[in-house]
């Protein structure tokens, strides 16, 4: 989680699964008696609501303006 501009991170679903794959698996830990795996999972989680949502700035997907270089 570190790169957050990966392009494969541009669309925001992906991004949203990624972040529900940590919880669920936090949740599937808890529920068989791992608290710690639980913890650590809910942690990677809630880092990549930080990483993802909070502190996320997409990248100017409109190309430049071509440049007029005077010459014909």
């Amino acid at each position: 989680m570190k790169d957050q501009e990966h392009p494969f991170l541009r669309p925001l679903y992906r991004r949203v699964i990624l972040v529900a794959i940590c919880f669920a698996w936090a949740g599937f830990e808890l529920y068989m008696g791992s608290p710690t795996w639980a913890i650590l999972s809910a942690a990677i989680g809630v880092y990549g609501v930080w990483i993802f949502f909070v502190t996320y700035k997409p990248l100017d997907e409109t190309p430049p303006a071509p440049r007029d270089t005077g010459e014909r």
